[in-house]
């Protein structure tokens, strides 16, 4: 991993109301793997930084990386993100980092992706991997969010779902679209059950985001019989990195 480079807003785009993706224009970037992230860094006038790990949400794609934020009100860096920050305007980054959570083209075997909330981001890193590769690989998301303004990607997702690249489960925890026909609540294990693999099929389970969510659903997964050791997980805490 290089040390701290200067990287320039190319592009910002909405994603949710409270949540907006960052195109970075990193020099000499070396290239990433689905599911890394990167640290963040700014520079108050005064001297004061303040950092924060994002994931990252692109394919490799030359000096391009995306990272999608999520404002914390009493956040010290996403608000700057998502609300402030415009084309060539200057951060510092630093990665990419990880090498435990990743997904790469060559892997053939099954693959359960399950996001709380905006631990969906290196997901969708992995399923653009796996559809600009043209893996074979069988693939699930499982999306669980408190409601539907809270939704990343659904455009794109729904896409490649229509395509049959994916198959996609949306869980509602608290409100559901209105002519939504499915049940609102927590992702239990029924309903994981379902959507996952058959732990015969020797899947390997990728799981991001809460702390709590992700305890939570890798024990499911573990109980359910898979392999702890194909149970990969990445969480985040509540000062807004996936770290």
């Amino acid at each position: 991993m290089r040390g701290w480079r200067a990287a320039t807003v190319a592009a910002v785009r909405s994603e949710s109301a409270t949540a907006r993706t960052v195109v970075l224009d990193v020099p000499e970037w070396d290239g990433h793997l689905a599911g890394q992230h990167v640290d963040v860094r700014l520079t108050a006038e005064d001297g004061y930084t303040a950092t924060r790990s994002y994931s990252i949400a692109s394919v490799p794609d030359g000096t391009l990386v995306e990272i999608t934020v999520e404002r914390l009100d009493d956040g010290e860096v996403s608000p700057y993100l998502v609300d402030e920050v415009r084309p060539g305007d200057q951060v510092e980054v630093r990665g990419p980092i990880g090498g435990w959570f990743v997904w790469r083209p060559a892997q053939t075997e099954p693959v359960l992706l399950v996001g709380g909330g905006s631990g969906v981001v290196p997901l969708m890193a992995i399923v653009r991997q796996h559809a600009t590769a043209g893996s074979a690989a069988p693939l699930r998301l499982v999306h669980s969010v408190r409601s539907p303004d809270a939704l990343l990607y659904a455009d794109e997702l729904a896409q490649l779902g229509k395509a049959g690249a994916l198959e996609v489960t949306t869980v509602f925890t608290r409100v559901a679209p209105d002519d939504w026909d499915g049940r609102v609540g927590r992702l239990d294990a029924e309903l994981l059950d379902r959507v996952s693999f058959p732990p015969p099929e020797r899947s390997t389970s990728y799981v991001c985001g809460p702390t709590g969510f992700v305890e939570t659903v890798a024990d499911l997964l573990v109980t359910a019989g898979h392999d702890p050791a194909r149970v990969r997980t990445e969480r985040f805490g509540p000062s807004g990195g996936s770290r």
